[in-house]
C-alpha cells in the first residue's frame, strides 16, 4: 500500500506530463469507442432495413423447405408452436407467409414469378409494404386483389384494374388456377425485388394452393440484430426436429460477407489508431524514465531495493492508464448516447446511393456494452504493455552512470 501511495504522489510531481499522458489514453478510448459505436450502429440499421424488406431476422420452416422451396414442404402452425414462439422474450412479433412460384399471365404475355400470400396488416408492420405501392392501393383484409412488382407489371403490360391469370401447382399435386384483379403496383428501391413477383392475401393463397391453414414460414422479428443468436438458441431448444430455424445471416450470406469485409477495414483503422496512441503514451513514459534516471540511481544508492522501485513505476503507469481509460469510458457514454437518438445525416450524394438500396441515409450509433468494454480493455492492455519499459530500464540501471547523469 505504501508503494501505491508513493506512486500516486509521484504522478502529481509533474502535473503537466501526467495530464498529457492521461489525455492520450482518454483520446484513445474515446476515438476507438466512437468508431466502434458508429460501425455497430450502422451495421444494425443496415441489417434492420434489409431484413425488414423481406426476410425478417428469423424464419421457421419445415426441415427441407429452404433447400427444395416446394409447396409440399409446408406446415400448419399449431397452438404449441405459437406458444413456444411467444415464450421467447427476444421475439417481438411474427408474421405468417405462404409462398410458391406461379405463372402470371395477362393477354398474350406470361411470366413466372414468386406468389406470396400475406396477412396485409401483419406484413405491413414487418416490411412496411404499403410504402412501396407506386400506383393503386394496398391490400385490405379479405381483399381478392393482387399487388404486382413494377417490372413484372411492365412485362405483362398491366394497368390498375386489369385481371391476371395465375397458374401453378397446389399442395400435394393439386392444380392451382385463379383470376385476380390488380389492386396496386409495387416499386421497391431494390432492382431485385422489382422483378420478384406478386402478393395476395394469405387466405386467398391458401385457397389458391389448396392448403387451408398452412404456411411456408413464420417470419420472426426481434428488437436488434444482437438478440438474434440468443433468440435462435431459445427456439432451437424449445422446438422439435420437425421445424428448422434459420437466421437472417444464414439466409443472406452475401450481406454477412459484406459486413465482415467492412468490419475488417474498421479493425485496421482502429489498429492504426492504437499504434499511434500507443507510441504517444510510450514517448511520455520514456521521457518520465529519462528525467528520473538520476533520482532512481540515488534512491537505489541509499538503500531502496530495485524491485520496489520497479513496483512504484509500474503503479504510476497503471494509475495513469486507469484514470485515462475511466475518463474516456465515462465521457463517451453521454456523447454516443446523444448520437444514438440523433444520427448524423449523410451528404446528398451519399444519400442517393443509400436510398437506392433501401437504407436510411445516416450514420447510426450503438450502445451495445461490448462497444465500450472492448475498447477500454484494449487501451488499458496497451498501457500495461508499455509499463514493462520502466521496469526493464530500472532492472538494467547502471548505478554509477545514473548518479553521474
Amino acid at each position: 500500500m505504501n508503494n501505491f501511495k508513493i506512486a500516486w504522489r509521484n504522478l502529481w510531481r509533474n502535473k503537466k506530463r501526467t495530464l498529457i499522458t492521461m489525455a492520450a489514453v482518454f483520446v484513445a478510448v474515446f476515438l476507438s469507442t466512437f468508431m466502434s459505436s458508429m460501425q455497430e450502429g450502422t451495421y444494425s440499421k443496415m441489417i434492420d432495413n434489409i431484413v425488414k424488406f423481406y426476410s425478417g431476422y428469423i424464419q421457421i420452416f419445415k426441415p427441407d423447405y429452404w433447400d427444395t422451396k416446394s409447396i409440399n414442404d409446408i406446415y400448419k402452425p399449431d397452438k404449441q408452436l405459437i406458444r413456444e414462439i411467444n415464450s421467447v422474450p427476444e421475439v417481438t412479433y411474427f408474421v405468417p407467409r405462404l409462398e410458391s412460384y406461379s405463372l402470371i399471365s395477362s393477354g398474350e404475355n406470361t411470366r413466372g414469378g414468386a406468389l406470396i400470400g400475406i396477412d396485409p396488416v401483419k406484413e405491413n408492420k414487418l416490411t412496411d409494404l404499403s410504402k412501396w405501392v407506386k400506383e393503386g392501393s394496398y391490400l385490405k383484409p379479405g381483399d381478392d386483389g393482387i399487388l404486382v412488382a413494377v417490372n413484372l407489371a411492365k412485362h405483362l403490360n398491366l394497368q390498375l384494374g386489369d385481371t391476371v391469370i395465375l397458374l401453378s401447382q397446389g399442395y400435394h399435386g393439386s392444380s392451382a388456377a385463379g383470376l385476380f384483379p390488380v389492386r396496386g403496383i409495387l416499386k421497391f428501391p431494390s432492382p431485385e425485388l422489382n422483378n420478384y413477383g406478386a402478393y395476395i392475401t394469405l387466405n386467398n393463397a391458401r385457397n389458391f394452393f389448396s392448403a387451408p391453414g398452412m404456411v411456408t414460414s413464420l417470419v420472426l422479428m426481434v428488437d436488434d440484430y444482437s438478440d438474434v443468436a440468443r433468440a435462435k438458441r431459445h427456439l432451437v431448444s424449445k422446438l422439435d426436429d420437425k421445424y428448422r430455424t434459420m437466421t437472417w445471416a444464414e439466409m443472406q450470406p452475401d450481406l454477412v460477407q459484406m459486413i465482415q469485409a467492412d468490419r475488417s477495414g474498421g479493425v485496421i483503422m482502429k489498429a492504426i489508431l492504437y499504434i499511434v496512441i500507443g507510441f504517444g503514451i510510450f514517448g511520455t513514459i520514456v521521457m518520465m524514465v529519462s528525467e528520473r534516471k538520476r533520482e532512481s540511481g540515488i534512491m537505489i544508492a541509499v538503500g531502496m531495493q530495485k524491485y520496489r522501485l520497479e513496483k512504484i513505476l509500474f503503479y504510476e503507469t497503471l494509475l495513469t492508464g486507469l484514470i485515462g481509460v475511466i475518463a474516456g469510458f465515462i465521457l463517451s457514454i453521454p456523447i454516443i448516447g446523444y448520437f444514438v437518438f440523433h444520427p448524423i445525416p449523410l451528404p446528398a450524394e451519399m444519400s442517393q446511393v443509400y436510398e437506392m438500396f433501401g437504407i436510411e441515409p445516416a450514420m447510426y450509433f450503438s450502445m451495445m456494452p461490448k462497444v465500450f468494454v472492448n475498447q477500454a480493455i484494449t487501451v488499458f492492455v496497451i498501457t500495461l504493455l508499455i509499463s514493462v519499459y520502466p521496469i526493464f530500464k530500472t532492472a538494467k540501471l547502471n548505478l554509477v552512470n545514473a548518479i553521474r547523469g
